[in-house]
């Protein structure tokens, strides 16, 4: 493994810049949230005080209210669209000096802090850099259930399918079909980059596009986003995200004397947790789903989003190992074990899509949450299964963005899919090699 590692250091270190981390050269030029989390793990395993300049980094785009935007424009790049321009995150009062874009990503700070303290094998100094940061993360967190949880279920809504991270999976279809939009000029840059069929088509930017220029004309406030976007879920995968951050900041904030931060994170675990499993379980799909919370349903589809919250340890061990039936010989395995795990959307759905960005592929990001959610459960073949079809579609193509989960399509298949040198595939194969 130690070839693989080494090339997995080389992809980091070509897309560092200076004190952060691009996610792939061109592509995306600028630093964005939920990567930069996955990448500081991969950099606490290399070089740590990279992993610090990289949090660092993308804090000095938080906002004053604790909002966390998805891009920090620390650059210039003309190879990205939409830029900083488009996104005119300055409308809000509360934006910071440094340009930014007005949305969000998955809260992932909170667990990677605990994971580079781990890393660094307990380091006092990182423990030092932690408490440096501690009461930024908190704030974020403070953010969202105080302006993104309107019913004060212990529930987060996103308001923008980019907030997801799951950009363009067919999940949203259904809340695209709910409201119309205009046409709109979309000068777009990553089509040119790569293959046009992998990426999400002009009719669906048009969608992503239209909703920052409403933000935009509400100037970015919470309260008015809340009561009129025409987008507003409850994704299992961001608050999974935000349950496991709020558990790491519980653990981190004992050992640094953070106790009123401690209790609170306590009461909104325990309320987000029950929520989770009394709200978003689907108990005919045995999986967590979306609820659309502007049209007050349940949008009844599996994704790896439906495996995250293994991850951040909601379900009980029972619903845990009814979920596996998907991985034994199920809907994301397939009945002859004949898929990859963990395609990104359900491969038995006639809206999936093994090559088209989110709507099937898998992702090195969601196989390493789902990987260290069934390692938690002690579900242990399926971990070592995923950890394998993970090594094995690193080592087959290299550090791609996404993959094909077809093993029979692999079989003659030459790339990955996406760009090339993806830095969250980097970091992330190194915490896998090196993390038992």
């Amino acid at each position: 493994m130690s070839s693989l590692l080494n090339a997995a250091a080389s992809v980091l270190h070509a897309n560092w810049r200076q004190s952060f981390t691009i996610p792939c050269e061109g592509l995306y030029p600028f630093q964005w949230n939920w990567d930069s989390g996955f990448i500081a793990m991969g950099w606490a395993h290399l070089e740590p005080e990279r992993a610090k300049a990289e949090i660092r980094s993308l804090l000095r785009g938080q906002w004053s209210n604790g909002f966390l935007p998805h891009i920090v424009f620390h650059n210039d790049s003309d190879s990205y669209y939409p830029g900083p321009e488009v996104h005119a995150a300055y409308l809000s009062e509360y934006s910071p000096e440094v340009k930014t874009s007005g949305i969000t990503q998955p809260p992932v700070l909170g667990f990677v802090l605990e994971e580079v303290y781990r890393i660094s094998d307990q380091d006092p100094s990182m423990l030092s850099f932690i408490n440096e940061v501690y009461d930024a993360v908190y704030a974020n967190h403070d953010y969202f259930y105080r302006y993104r949880d309107p019913k004060g279920e212990g529930l987060v809504y996103i308001c923008h399918n980019w907030e997801a991270g799951t950009d363009n999976t067919p999940v949203w279809d259904f809340i695209w079909d709910t409201f119309e939009v205009p046409e709109y000029d979309l000068p777009r840059k990553d089509t040119q980059l790569i293959d046009a069929s992998h990426r999400p088509t002009n009719a669906e930017y048009c969608y992503y596009i239209h909703l920052i220029e409403l933000f935009k004309e509400w100037k970015y406030n919470d309260a008015k986003i809340a009561a009129q976007s025409p987008f507003l879920v409850q994704d299992p995968l961001f608050n999974s995200m935000l349950i496991a951050s709020n558990e790491s900041l519980i653990r981190l904030g004992e050992l640094i004397g953070k106790q009123e931060a401690v209790s609170q994170l306590r009461t909104w675990n325990s309320m987000a947790k029950e929520a989770m499993n009394s709200k978003l379980y689907d108990q005919q799909l045995r999986g967590y789903v979306y609820y659309d919370l502007r049209n007050e349903r349940h949008l009844r589809h599996l994704s790896s989003s439906s495996f995250t919250p293994l991850f951040a340890g909601i379900p009980a061990a029972p619903r845990a190992e009814e979920m596996m039936n998907h991985f034994r010989n199920g809907n994301f395995s397939g009945s002859q074990n004949e898929n990859l795990l963990c395609a990104s959307f359900d491969p038995a759905s006639p809206y999936f899509n093994s090559k088209k960005y989110w709507r099937g592929p898998i992702w090195i990001n969601l196989n390493w949450i789902i990987y260290r959610g069934l390692q938690k459960y002690k579900l242990n073949e399926e971990a070592q299964r995923l950890k394998e079809d993970t090594l094995y579609l690193i080592e087959k193509y290299g550090f791609y963005e996404y993959f094909e989960p077809s093993r029979e399509i692999n079989e003659a298949l030459e790339n990955g899919y996406g760009g090339n040198n993806f830095s969250w595939s980097a970091a992330l194969t190194i915490d896998i090699i090196k993390t038992p």
